[in-house]
């Protein structure tokens, strides 16, 4: 998502089918920073395009990674 891509220290982004209408996205930065401006924009970006599309808010999870591969 090149909204996501432009906050500054952007690694990564996944967008997940969960099945029976539940989607998740998973977005990495270097630091809080990053990840907080993207929630940021993120939650304007459903405001203003999507919101009428979704039966549920979105829910916001953060926490540091503990391990990758």
């Amino acid at each position: 998502m090149p909204l996501l891509r432009q906050v500054p220290g952007f690694v990564a982004y996944y967008w997940v089918d969960a099945g029976e209408g539940v989607m998740l996205s998973t977005s990495v930065y270097e630091d809080q920073a990053g990840a907080d401006e993207s929630v940021r924009r993120a939650a304007d970006f459903v405001r203003d395009n999507l919101v009428s599309l979704l039966p549920h808010p979105p829910q916001v999870t953060a926490g540091p990674v503990v391990a990758g591969g």
